[in-house]
């Protein structure tokens, strides 16, 4: 189960957060999202239970409690499941396609 940490204070390592959901199971992944120009923390970070009984129990005990500082806000990631992308388009033209004005070709 992946489970979406938010409000992240920025001094907040991988490690602190990994104690901070340890004592609710067995923790396969941390990460903190950092900001790719600087890599200072963006607030937020995903962990990853493998058993989801206790990514519930994570997510109902950790919600609205503090840690450095900060209130998470903590809750199941409904994002990228399995690292698995959708593969619908993000906007923009797309290769082949007309842009504007008339449908005809001119040469």
């Amino acid at each position: 189960m992946q489970i979406h940490v938010g409000n992240l204070a920025r001094d907040v390592g991988e490690a602190e957060l990994r104690l901070a959901f340890e004592p609710f199971g067995q923790v396969e992944a941390v990460r903190i999202v950092t900001d790719r120009n600087n890599s200072i923390s963006r607030g937020f970070g995903f962990v990853d239970m493998p058993d989801r009984d206790e990514g519930l129990a994570a997510v109902e005990g950790l919600n609205m409690k503090e840690l450095m500082g900060r209130t998470l806000d903590i809750s199941e990631s409904l994002g990228h499941r399995d690292g698995k992308r959708d593969n619908r388009s993000r906007g923009g033209k797309s290769k082949g396609s007309w842009s504007g004005g008339s449908k005809r070709r001119r040469f």
